[in-house]
């Protein structure tokens, strides 16, 4: 199904954005590992709503509740449920948009598809959703980081034409990067795109931007060769994110402008193990890690539920003019940051099982 990701590690997220409740249900966590409400929290309170004042109005507390599959805070190798109340519902704010699709939104794609609709808020295609997402992978994150020293890292690179100096991804925490409201490490450059945002929300109006994602410690083997490489997957989760329209690894588009005797990656040895004098592979080749830090850029648009006037038309066709009510965010990428970190621990975690158990059938023979 398609609110399903993963093969060992699986996911499936549910509910909607104006419904009693949000979560996932993960099947696949190995048993004997620490797990408690405490070690997720963090992630959902980076992503929660109402955070700062460059964010959506709503306010939620994203208090996420561990419903099954832990004991005396243990995990027990069977399904976790993990849930978040909706506490700020307003339905009521989307009475006047039922009958008119929100360009550039899912209305009409949905509508389209099932016949139906949840039209307060966007339902399933609302960014509410992934909260499943963030706090599942805060598990993953946790099994990555203390399991095997695999660490994830995103941040703010770019909000419209306001681009940051380039972050160095062999060293950025995100202590660095929760430094500055939008989540970006340059403090002069989060300065201006702190600045523009709120100007941006106080006119009704919204803004794109770039965030950036670097995981560090992977393995050299770790990912699967044609249909299931790790950049594919990596582009699956990436893209599956709201308002994602772009996605990059490594050099990524502008690779396209350079000769291959300067895009290749020359071998050396280092730390015990062959590695790569320069990164334009971005820490994948052929679909397989090679053991150098994985960097990735995501895009991400507009929102589309703006309050300005718009001129467009009803689901029958007759001219409208729309003015949408509700509370959005100007500029999603600042709530995007632990979106992609944890859209990243899924399909990592997810790999490294599917070697792991590689590893373990070929020992037995």
């Amino acid at each position: 199904m398609s609110s399903s990701f993963g093969t060992l590690f699986r996911v499936s997220t549910f509910g909607e954005s104006h419904c009693k409740a949000v979560g996932v249900v993960i099947d696949g966590c190995p048993p004997g590992l620490s797990l408690t409400e405490d070690d997720i929290q963090p992630q959902l309170s980076r992503r929660r709503p109402g955070q700062s004042a460059i964010s959506t109005d709503r306010q939620e507390p994203d208090q996420v509740m561990i419903l099954s599959g832990t004991e005396n805070g243990k995990t027990l190798g069977t399904p976790i449920s993990l849930q978040v109340a909706n506490k700020d519902q307003r339905p009521k704010d989307y009475s006047s948009m039922r009958d008119i699709p929100r360009p550039s939104h899912a209305d009409y794609t949905y509508q389209a598809k099932y016949g139906i609709r949840a039209s307060s808020g966007g339902g399933r295609s609302s960014a509410r959703e992934t909260i499943g997402t963030v706090a599942a992978g805060a598990v993953a994150d946790k099994i990555l980081r203390e399991t095997y020293g695999i660490e994830i890292v995103a941040w703010v690179s770019s909000v419209g034409e306001i681009e940051s100096q380039a972050a160095d991804p062999e060293t950025i925490t995100r202590d660095q990067v929760e430094q500055t409201t939008i989540r970006c490490p340059d403090n002069e450059a989060a300065s201006r795109m702190e600045a523009y945002v709120a100007d941006l929300k106080e006119m009704g109006d919204s803004i794109g931007g770039v965030v950036n994602c670097v995981i560090r410690g992977v393995p050299p083997g770790i990912g699967e060769p044609t249909f299931e490489k790790l950049e594919a997957k990596l582009a699956q989760g990436m893209l599956a994110i709201p308002a994602t329209k772009g996605f990059e690894v490594g050099s990524g588009f502008s690779g396209t402008r350079q000769r291959g005797s300067i895009h290749n990656d020359p071998f050396t040895f280092k730390d015990g193990r062959l590695g790569t004098v320069t990164n334009n592979s971005g820490g994948i080749q052929g679909g397989i890690a090679n053991g150098e830090p994985i960097t990735l850029r995501i895009a991400f648009k507009p929102p589309a539920t703006i309050s300005l006037p718009q001129d467009t038309v009803d689901f029958v066709g007759e001219k409208a003019v729309l003015e949408a009510k509700g509370r959005h965010d100007p500029c999603v990428v600042p709530r995007a940051v632990p979106i992609v970190e944890s859209m990243a621990a899924l399909v990592v975690m997810d790999m490294v099982l599917r070697q792991k158990a590689r590893q373990a059938f070929a020992h037995m023979f």
